[in-house]
């Protein structure tokens, strides 16, 4: 039998905490691909759609617009999505007139792996859990295949008491929706519980047990995650306001910022031959065709690595800037060096709750971050090396088709010192492909670090590779013998590492912290 699909987004997902700051929940990433998407792998690839959109309903519209053009999906507003007089039995009857037919409904933060029941009569989806108090409850019959009772939250803990999943097949939709409509705004909060209540006191719902793995809570949501990891998938390290899906032979880049998106689609433009053609973008997200290869984390080893500074030097075009050019550049290295690395230290230690104070790291004593940072000739730093730039350039970022032989460079920043699209500092990325090197994204992905800060005392240590060791020793030589200053580079890349330890997760953070800390005072002494 035919039937729609009706999938509720409008809610805030508060339960998913600082995931969804940026973030409809339905677009938290599982296993490189948004929620919503992994809903809909569960179902036959014509099937109908009706999907209510609420909070974050604008970034819901432009995935479904940017990935969804084959499918039939109806998006409808829902307003108010959150305070007095909304609820998601208010969000259900706001789309009652496009599910005049049978329909599933399906929760958003609601995954299974079997296949999706036909609707040859009404039914429930559950699965075991030891909390049960937590969730909402059906009491099975003896042979567990039919709903006898529907449960609120705390109530119903016998064993025949299952919960209930967030699924559910309604075949007999006329009656569904009088019941709804029959509750009045007591249906608002109950949602659609409201319209299946009549129906399991007729003895018309069956029940279906599913395998079923939920998003919707921060603690079952990393179950869900380690369900569907794939280690041969790239290893992409979230930011709360940007992620990376992969999709329909496509990758989506999404960023909170729309200037941000702009500015990388326009550079893809400049970059071109060296990076991805974007085929498709929204003010949120663009879209190029996935490439064949393997990242380089994957599959480096020193002929390749050299290989690729072949590649590299022959796309950081030097350009000779002059009068008002020059000194733009000088005040974007400025702005890009020292007052973002202000601000990003500032921001680790208020939100990871630590003192800015002198620590003994391993066993040895360093000062301060900020008494180091006083100590950096800005003005020298600044003076930086004007050419063709990535900005983001290290090994998760740098595709090899060994069939072509050839490189592709992924994830470009979107600018260089918050205007310039053409023109950066080449040393940055020089000192991002050593900060790669140093620190594998494939082995914090595995958790094979560790880190105690007790006051002021740290002891930390990472794995690295053997391989990227051999390369970093030889990087350092390639750069003395290609006419670069291996020192500065050096201490580029502490400070990259003291930028980005506020923005990653805890205790990763802390590792980065503490080795940019390091590195930084090893290269004041030189």
């Amino acid at each position: 039998m035919g039937y729609t699909v009706f999938i509720p987004t409008a809610g805030t997902g508060s339960r998913l905490g600082g995931l969804t700051k940026y973030l409809n929940k339905s677009l938290v990433s599982i296993g490189n691909k948004p929620t919503l998407a992994r809903i809909m792998d569960m179902f036959p690839e014509d099937t109908e759609y009706v999907i209510a959109v609420g909070y974050k309903g604008e970034l819901v519209k432009e995935f479904v617009s940017l990935t969804c053009k084959d499918r039939k999906i109806t998006l409808v507003d829902v307003y108010p999505f959150e305070g007095e007089g909304s609820g998601l039995g208010y969000t259900m009857l706001c789309c009652k007139e496009y599910l005049q037919r049978p329909f599933v409904f399906c929760s958003c933060d609601t995954l299974v792996v079997e296949q999706i029941p036909d609707l040859e009569s009404n039914w429930m989806g559950w699965d075991e859990r030891d909390n049960r108090e937590q969730y909402r409850t059906i009491t099975l019959n003896e042979a567990k295949d039919t709903v006898c009772i529907i449960n609120e939250k705390g109530r119903g803990l016998s064993s025949q008491a299952k919960p209930y999943i967030g699924l559910a097949g309604i075949r007999d939709y006329e009656q569904f929706w009088h019941s709804m409509e029959a509750c009045g705004d007591d249906a608002f909060l109950i949602g659609e519980v409201a319209g299946l209540q009549k129906l399991v006191q007729a003895g018309a719902v069956k029940a279906h047990k599913f395998t079923w793995f939920d998003t919707g809570v921060t603690v079952e949501l990393e179950t869900t995650r380690h369900r569907y990891y794939n280690d041969k998938e790239p290893n992409i390290l979230e930011k709360p306001n940007e992620t990376i899906w992969f999709l329909n032979d496509k990758v989506i880049k999404f960023s909170a910022d729309p200037t941000f998106i702009r500015d990388r689609v326009e550079r893809s433009k400049l970059l071109k031959g060296f990076v991805p053609e974007v085929i498709g973008f929204t003010e949120h997200m663009y879209e190029y065709d996935y490439i064949p290869g393997k990242v380089m984390s994957s599959c480096v080893s020193l002929p390749l690595f050299k290989q690729l500074l072949n590649t590299s030097k022959a796309f950081w075009k030097e350009q000779v800037l002059a009068g008002e050019e020059k000194e733009h550049f000088y005040k974007s290295c400025m702005k890009f060096y020292r007052d973002k690395t202000y601000e990003r230290v500032e921001l680790f230690f208020r939100t990871f709750n630590k003192e800015d104070q002198a620590t003994v790291i391993n066993q040895v004593w360093y000062p301060p971050v900020m008494d180091m940072l006083r100590q950096v000739d800005w003005n020298e730093i600044s003076k930086g090396l004007p050419g063709q730039f990535h900005g983001d350039f290290h090994f998760e970022n740098i595709l090899y088709d060994a069939q072509k032989g050839s490189f592709e460079f992924l994830d470009w920043r979107q600018n260089f010192g918050g205007d310039s699209l053409s023109v950066g500092d080449i040393y940055y990325d020089l000192a991002k492909l050593l900060h790669g090197l140093i620190m594998c994204h494939e082995l914090v992905v595995k958790d094979e670090y560790h880190i105690n800060w007790e006051g002021n005392e740290i002891t930390y240590d990472f794995n690295r590779k053997q391989m990227l060791v051999q390369c970093e020793e030889y990087y350092y030589k390639w750069l003395v013998r290609n006419g670069y200053d291996a020192e500065r580079v050096k201490l580029l890349t502490s400070l990259i590492f003291l930028n980005i330890a506020g923005l990653h997760h805890y205790p990763y953070s802390l590792v980065l912290l503490a080795l940019g800390k390091e590195m930084l005072y090893r290269s004041l002494e030189n």
